[in-house]
């Protein structure tokens, strides 16, 4: 089986937004003396950080936070508010919530490091370019924009190592843990159609009305529900169901259609019609059942599984080359080995399908590297960034995803509806990643707890 590479999204790596933040949880005791930002100061400028003694404002375990840190910090989160306009909370306020984040990160870095995870600097290249691609920069772009907003560089790259360490945190730590039920695809597809079950279904009755008058005496309502009792045996003996209800229904259409009520979803019967014939069979028959109107004697026509609402993508028809870096085979050894293999084929001198099947250590190896054709979110998003930029016929750079070292060829693409199983799929997917979220945001706050933190007071 090929390795679809089903595992949770990556966040984007926004420039701003990865380097700010915003926690909800607040420190105490902290006091961060510090002038606002310049009037007439350019817009895309970091707020000035002035220069003075640094000291420590609370420790994680044995590793201490300092107050240039959290000024650092502080300075590129008003950035980002400014720009974001609105209002925004006071400084010390502000400056509370920042020192937070340091703290939860300090803690969860920490972990990190503990379980033996490390991001070299090739994933750190690639996760910059990815950045400069989101703020429409080239590479160079970024960095001349960095030192406009006087973010130094290897702070940033920094800051970055540090993004990528969480997310590997999280696929080793969270995502095995998470799973999801059927149940959750149903209730999340009843959700997204209005109520309707994911397992509707589509019914066609017929049904003979005996009908009861109002104020019918208990004399009078006795012998209507004999005769539909009679008129229920006799087609469940194999009498003509058409023909009994020309013969003895009141319902105002039965000579015509024969009491047929027609194919429609079973939301769109009356309850009491779907409870009696839930269990039944095309053929059966249920009944006499009573109404306000009457006896009812119901035969179940048809029953086919409900439709679902039509949804169309764009698939993509993509193969690749995946090599995993181990002790034999570093990172930067793989992304040279693809990148030359790339060179041979755009050369015409060796076939992406044969090097597929001879190099590839995926399960689409022996089929030179076809994927077939996959809907958006069916691969990691790393993966499926650089995929989405490549036109058909294209190669990619290689690219590191958290499977191993990449390249990736577009063959196709088309308008596609999706099948029934094809959106519950769809919906397992974003299901899964809305639990990751919920789990790594409880497995974060656990890691929080266990943390030793101790606050410390500025010098006097």
């Amino acid at each position: 089986m090929t390795s679809r590479f089903l595992l949770a999204p990556l966040a984007g790596l926004g420039l701003l937004a990865l380097l700010a933040g915003s926690p909800a949880v607040q420190a105490q005791g902290l006091r961060l003396p510090g002038a606002a930002t310049p009037a007439g100061a350019p817009r895309a400028a970091a707020p000035a950080v002035p220069r003075q003694a640094d000291y420590i404002v609370a420790v994680v375990n044995s590793e201490p936070i300092t107050n240039n840190e959290v000024r650092a910090r502080l300075a590129r989160a008003e950035q980002q508010l400014a720009q974001q306009g609105g209002d925004r909370p006071p400084r010390e306020v502000l400056a509370r919530e920042v020192l937070e984040r340091l703290i939860n990160e300090k803690a969860l870095l920490q972990a990190a490091r503990e379980a033996g995870l490390r991001v070299d600097e090739a994933a750190i290249d690639q996760a910059e370019e990815s950045v400069a691609r989101q703020n429409q920069l080239d590479r160079d772009g970024l960095r001349r924009r960095l030192a406009q907003d006087g973010i130094p560089l290897a702070q940033f790259r920094d800051d970055l190592r540090n993004q990528l360490l969480l997310q590997r945190l999280r696929e080793r730590e969270i995502e095995p843990r998470v799973r999801v039920s059927d149940a959750d695809v149903d209730q999340f597809l009843r959700e997204q159609t209005g109520g309707k079950d994911a397992h509707a279904i589509d019914i066609n009755l017929a049904m003979v009305l005996i009908a009861v008058p109002e104020n019918s005496s208990p004399a009078q309502v006795a012998t209507l529900q004999a005769r539909a009792q009679q008129v229920a045996a006799r087609a469940r003996a194999g009498e003509d169901f058409a023909a009994l209800a020309r013969e003895f229904s009141e319902a105002t259409d039965r000579g015509r259609s024969g009491g047929e009520l027609g194919l429609r979803g079973a939301d769109r019967y009356p309850p009491l019609f779907v409870e009696a014939t839930q269990t039944l069979r095309p053929g059966e028959i249920a009944g006499p059942v009573r109404s306000p109107a009457g006896f009812h004697i119901l035969k179940v026509l048809d029953k086919r599984e409900g439709s679902t609402p039509t949804m169309t993508v764009t698939q993509t028809h993509a193969r690749h080359i995946l090599l995993r870096p181990g002790a034999k085979l570093s990172e930067a050894a793989a992304r040279a080995q693809l990148a030359d293999y790339k060179r041979r084929i755009e050369a015409r001198q060796a076939d992406f399908a044969s090097l597929a099947r001879e190099h590839s250590q995926d399960g689409s190896a022996r089929d030179g590297g076809d994927l077939g054709w996959a809907a958006p979110g069916q691969f990691v998003p790393e993966f499926e960034e650089t995929m989405g930029r490549l036109a058909p016929g294209q190669i990619s750079e290689p690219l590191v995803s958290r499977f191993g070292v990449h390249l990736i060829q577009v063959l196709e693409r088309r308008d596609t509806a999706l099948s029934a199983q094809q959106q519950r799929e769809m919906a397992r997917g974003l299901l899964r990643e809305k639990k990751l979220e919920e789990a790594y945001v409880n497995w974060a706050q656990e890691a929080r707890g266990r943390a030793y933190v101790e606050y410390r007071e500025p010098p006097q």
